[in-house]
């Protein structure tokens, strides 16, 4: 998967964040603070949904748009593409739990440890 940009990371925040699809207004609403113009979000949207991260539902008059994954659903995407170009996957993950923050560390204790207990 390929990187993401600002802007991309910054519309597919405001699918994640809302209940239903968005039209293009009211992403470009939602990131009103930005100052961009109305045909930059509708392009960023399209870009995304060219890379398969959003959906576009064109049946209605106004086309709504919603992320394919959730959050957590991409990040794991991510990590599962990046350690399948590392070279040492071993090494990568001790790297990564290394930059990682100490409460994101712990949580990542915790989940292999109930994972431990529910293979028994």
């Amino acid at each position: 998967m390929a990187r993401l940009g600002d802007l991309e990371r910054a519309v597919l925040d405001c699918l994640w964040q809302a209940d239903e699809p968005q039209t293009v207004r009211e992403v470009h609403e939602a990131l009103a603070g930005r100052q961009l113009a109305y045909t930059t979000v509708m392009t960023t949207l399209q870009r995304l949904a060219r890379k398969g991260l959003v959906a576009q539902d064109s049946q209605a008059r106004a086309h709504r748009f919603s992320a394919e994954a959730t959050r957590e659903e991409m990040f794991t995407e991510l990590m599962t593409d990046a350690l399948g170009i590392a070279g040492d996957e071993h090494e990568a993950m001790l790297r990564f739990v290394d930059v990682i923050s100490p409460e994101a560390r712990a949580a990542l204790a915790e989940g292999l440890g109930q994972q431990k207990k529910n293979k028994r």
